[in-house]
């Protein structure tokens, strides 16, 4: 199975008596998106912050230029996604679902939703008691069954700038009371802080994706029935970079992040799914800068 990923794009309106600024978000979002939707796999994934404030008209001009393509897509929320309008509303229009799991043949998908309610004050990651209940029984039910999780925010002290403040799920949430209970292999990907990141913890990958203003890529995760393989891709899309002169020049909500590449160490890995007895503990080995195409 393949997945491709893709980091805060941050879709955003643009005013439509500056004529240059809208030519230049057109042309870089449909070639972006274009892209990333072109790309051979299985489910296409946002990681959340898709809008750059979630208003009707960002959320019907990005899913217009997606729904041309033929693909399985979900939409994780971000915090930017859910600023200007309820959660049910928002979802009444995309027709995605706050937070699901998927039991797949060969692992669980886990889709959370860590943000607030139109909340221009916290940007920072929140779950609510109903949302972390089901968590933990997903986790648990799991058993040592492969386990990707897919959310915007990283959880604390984790991936790069998570230690930051409102830069991961609120540190007064024990995210690791439930984390720590699964058994086997485990990768948790993130977008938020807009900077490539890898870490391991226990028997947990955490894989953080950069924005993609500032890093015109997406991730691969194709996964075997010994490996996890992820890798980024970069796009090699001069039109791209010549948009962004414009964009930045009037865009709000966003800055541009000089540092937002990791790293090779922090753009691919590959996990070993460790087979054995049930009662043997299915740890993950990570092998860092490998790439799988």
């Amino acid at each position: 199975m393949k997945l491709a990923i893709l980091g805060d794009l941050h879709y955003h309106e643009a005013d439509e008596q500056i004529g240059a600024w809208v030519m230049a978000r057109d042309a870089f979002y449909t070639r972006m998106l274009h892209h990333f939707m072109s790309a051979e796999a299985d489910m296409h994934i946002s990681l959340g912050d898709l809008t750059n404030f979630g208003t009707v008209r960002e959320i019907d001009e990005v899913y217009g230029i997606m729904e041309r393509y033929d693909t399985n897509f979900v939409h994780v929320l971000g915090n930017h996604d859910t600023y200007s309008q309820p959660k049910r509303d928002l979802l009444m229009r995309t027709g995605q679902a706050r937070y699901q799991a998927l039991d797949m043949e060969h692992a669980v998908f886990v889709f959370l939703d860590t943000t607030r309610e139109m909340d221009l004050t916290n940007w920072g990651g929140w779950l609510d008691e109903e949302q972390l209940s089901w968590f933990e029984h997903i986790v648990v039910s799991s058993g040592t069954k492969p386990m990707l999780v897919f959310a915007h925010h990283p959880v604390h002290l984790t991936t790069t700038g998570s230690d930051r403040d409102k830069g991961s799920i609120d540190p007064s949430i024990d995210m690791w009371r439930i984390l720590s209970q699964k058994q086997g292999s485990a990768v948790y990907f993130n977008g938020h802080t807009h900077v490539d990141s890898i870490t391991q913890q226990n028997n947990w990958t955490f894989v953080q994706l950069s924005a993609c203003l500032d890093q015109h890529a997406y991730r691969i995760v194709e996964m075997e029935d010994d490996y996890i393989h992820i890798h980024a891709v970069d796009i090699d899309d001069m039109e791209l970079s010549k948009q962004l002169p414009e964009i930045h020049r009037h865009m709000k909500h966003f800055s541009p992040n000089a540092n937002a590449r990791g790293a090779e160490l922090e753009r691919a890995c590959s996990i070993l799914l460790a087979r054995g007895d049930a009662e043997l503990a299915n740890t993950a080995a990570v092998k860092a800068g490998s790439s799988h195409g």
